[in-house]
C-alpha cells in the first residue's frame, strides 16, 4: 500500500535515534545500526526517515531540521542516576553517549512541542526526561511477572496489553486490548502528576505512556515498527500525522 503524502505535499521528516556497538562484528571500529523496520515503518506512514547520529551538542541543529522524533529502543539501559535511584542493578547496561544525545534531543522536541514516538527503551527514556522512574529488572522487583523479554519471535505477540479508554492511545488503536510484542527487562515505575498511563500488562506492568499537554507526546513499551497488529500501523499514521 502507497503512503499517504500529507496535503502539504511534503513527507514530514522524521529523526530516528541510532544505536550504537563497540568494534566488532559489523566492523572493526565503532559503528551505529538500526533495524530496517524502523525506517519502514515512518516510510510506509508518510514520513521520510532521517537518521539521527549521537552528537548531544549538535541535537538543536537537528531539531531545526525534523518535524517529528522517534526515539527507539536497543539492548542497553538508562543510567539509574538520571532518575534518582540509588543503587544500580547488576543487569543495568550502559551507553553514555547515546543517553546523552538523547536525552537532549528528546527535551529539546518537547520544547519544541515536535511529536515524539518512544519505542521500548525509548519510552524508559522519555519517562524519566518527563519527571518518571523506572523499574530496573522486572523479574526482581515485579511479582508475578509476565515473560517480557518473550522467548517466540519478535514478529509475533508475547502478551496483550489493557488500553485505557479516553487516552491518546485508544483514539489510535481503537481496541481496549492490544496483542504486542515484548523484548525489555526494565519498565516505567511512575510518572508525574499530568503524564498519564495509557496500556498496562496483565501482570501490572506499565506499557504506554502519553503526556496530554504536548502535541503529540506517546510511549510504547512494544515494538510496533514490527506491525503485528493493524493498532501498531495506526500508532506510526498517527504519529506521522501530528508531524504533517
Amino acid at each position: 500500500m502507497n503512503a499517504k503524502i500529507p496535503a502539504t505535499g511534503r513527507r514530514p521528516m522524521i529523526g530516528i535515534t541510532l544505536d550504537s556497538e563497540q568494534p566488532g562484528g559489523y566492523s572493526k571500529m565503532p559503528w551505529y545500526a538500526l533495524r530496517e523496520n524502523y525506517c519502514a515503518a515512518v516510510a510506509a506512514a508518510g514520513g521520510l526517515p532521517m537518521l539521527l547520529p549521537h552528537e548531544p551538542d549538535r541535537a538543536g541543529d537537528y531539531l531545526d531540521r525534523i518535524d517529528g522524533l522517534v526515539i527507539t529502543g536497543g539492548a542497553f539501559d538508562v543510567d539509574p542516576a538520571l532518575f534518582g535511584a540509588g543503587t544500580r542493578h547488576s543487569t543495568v547496561r550502559t551507553k553514555d553517549r547515546r543517553t546523552a544525545f538523547e536525552l537532549a534531543v528528546t527535551r529539546g522536541a518537547l520544547e519544541r512541542r515536535l511529536p515524539v514516538l518512544g519505542i521500548c527503551g525509548g519510552q524508559q527514556l522519555m519517562a524519566v526526561v518527563l519527571g518518571g522512574t523506572l523499574v530496573q529488572h522486572i523479574p526482581d522487583e515485579v511479582p508475578g511477572a509476565l515473560a517480557h523479554e518473550q522467548p517466540n519471535p519478535r514478529t509475533e505477540p508475547g502478551h496483550a496489553v489493557r488500553v485505557a479508554t479516553g487516552t491518546l492511545l485508544h483514539r489510535i488503536v481503537g481496541v481496549e486490548e492490544l496483542p504486542v510484542n515484548s523484548a525489555h527487562h526494565q519498565a516505567v515505575r511512575t510518572v508525574p502528576p499530568g503524564i498519564v498511563v495509557d496500556a498496562v500488562a496483565p501482570d501490572g506492568v506499565i506499557e504506554g505512556i502519553e503526556d496530554p499537554g504536548q502535541r503529540f507526546c506517546l510511549g510504547v513499551q512494544w515494538h510496533p515498527e514490527y506491525a503485528i497488529s493493524d493498532g501498531d500501523s495506526r500508532i506510526f499514521q498517527a504519529f506521522v500525522a501530528a508531524a504533517g
